[in-house]
């Protein structure tokens, strides 16, 4: 965002009634939950390849584990 789209909505924001601000402030909240998800959601279809076998037994907790733990591994070292 820029700084004079920034200083519209702060100029907004300011005459607003409280109770207004409260409800940007939970409408801000919401829109930064839904992001998180959608982030999480993402994260979890990028190994789901990995938790889908076509043929052979189900992952056990522990394939499991150690498919998360590589994962979270390759992140970190990015």
């Amino acid at each position: 965002m820029n700084a004079s789209a920034e200083q519209n909505l702060l100029v907004k924001i300011r005459a607003l009634a409280p109770q207004q601000v409260a409800e940007v402030e939970d409408f801000v909240e919401f829109l930064a939950s839904k992001s998180r998800k959608s982030a999480a959601l993402d994260r979890l279809l990028s190994i789901a390849p990995a938790l889908e076998r076509t043929a052979g037994p189900p992952m056990s907790e522990h394939e499991i584990a150690k498919e998360i733990a590589a994962v979270r591994l390759e992140r970190r070292n990015r």
